[in-house]
């Protein structure tokens, strides 16, 4: 008679189920992106975890996950300017967690250590930099205060984070400093249109006159020309003839000028006998 292969069966999904157990128990995974912390007994590593397959010691090790990727996040701050106007500033803070700090951030940080490291250093660099400008400067100088609030929040946050860029994404004024501004702007810009306006006129007018200098000139060397040369107001005249009888015109008591050629025009030609 056979025996019962049931309690075998049983006994065979024991094994198997606390193979799978103690397998998962002493393996991790470290996916793309984080890095990978041993506790053992609450005591952390010295050295970080690199992504991957791994094994440890089941059930007295853990493997804690600490996100490098660079991540983004809200920043408000109220800040004032040096014309004593208040300034709301959005930010969007681009930062991540460097290799090389992975655990001290874990040991010494608790959660993201964004809110506790990042947040009020970079309120702190954005409130410095828009003290030292009015309220219009700071509308007109985003790119500028970018760049000093990003400057000085790394260096008050030093290594452990590493802060990419900081994006100014909106400047929140009071209405009445809104309307104060555009105003301003626009009597800029009608004094800037009235200087353009006086010089074009000055431009043009200096235009004329240099072209009236310039006409005058031609005027006098013609004349003088002609004064000079008669014989080149007789073949001017010469040019213009057009083919018809010609009337002569006495000329004075030199020989030189004794007649001048005219042509005859239509009413000449039907008023002669």
């Amino acid at each position: 008679m056979n025996p019962n292969p049931i309690p075998k069966l049983i006994a065979l999904g024991f094994v198997t189920f606390a193979l799978l157990v103690l397998a998962s128990a002493g393996s991790y995974v470290v996916e793309p992106g984080t890095r990978g912390l041993k506790v053992t007994l609450g005591k952390t590593s010295e050295n970080f975890l690199p992504e991957g397959f791994g094994f440890k010691a089941p059930f007295v090790t853990s493997i804690v996950y600490v996100n490098v990727r660079q991540r983004t996040q809200s920043v408000k701050a109220d800040c004032f300017s040096s014309d004593l106007q208040q300034v709301k500033i959005d930010l969007r803070v681009l930062y991540r967690v460097p290799e090389a700090a992975v655990v001290q951030i874990y040991r010494e940080f608790a959660g993201d250590p964004f809110d506790s490291l990042i947040a009020p250093r970079v309120q702190e660099a954005i409130k410095e930099v828009t003290a030292l400008l009015t309220a219009e400067q700071i509308v007109k100088s985003r790119e500028e205060i970018k760049k000093k609030a990003l400057t000085s929040a790394a260096q008050k946050i030093g290594t452990l984070l590493v802060v990419e860029d900081i994006v100014v994404r909106d400047i929140v004024l009071s209405n009445e400093l809104e309307k104060a501004i555009e105003a301003k702007m626009v009597a800029e810009q009608q004094a800037n249109q009235a200087r353009f306006t006086q010089l074009q006129s000055q431009v043009e007018a200096e235009t004329a006159v240099i072209s009236a200098k310039g006409e005058a000139e031609a005027i006098r060397v013609r004349g003088e020309a002609l004064s000079q040369s008669p014989a080149f107001l007789r073949w001017k005249i010469v040019e213009k003839w057009n083919g018809r009888s010609p009337m002569v015109v006495p000329g004075g008591a030199d020989a030189s000028e004794a007649s001048l050629l005219l042509p005859i025009g239509p009413a000449e030609k039907s008023a002669k006998p």
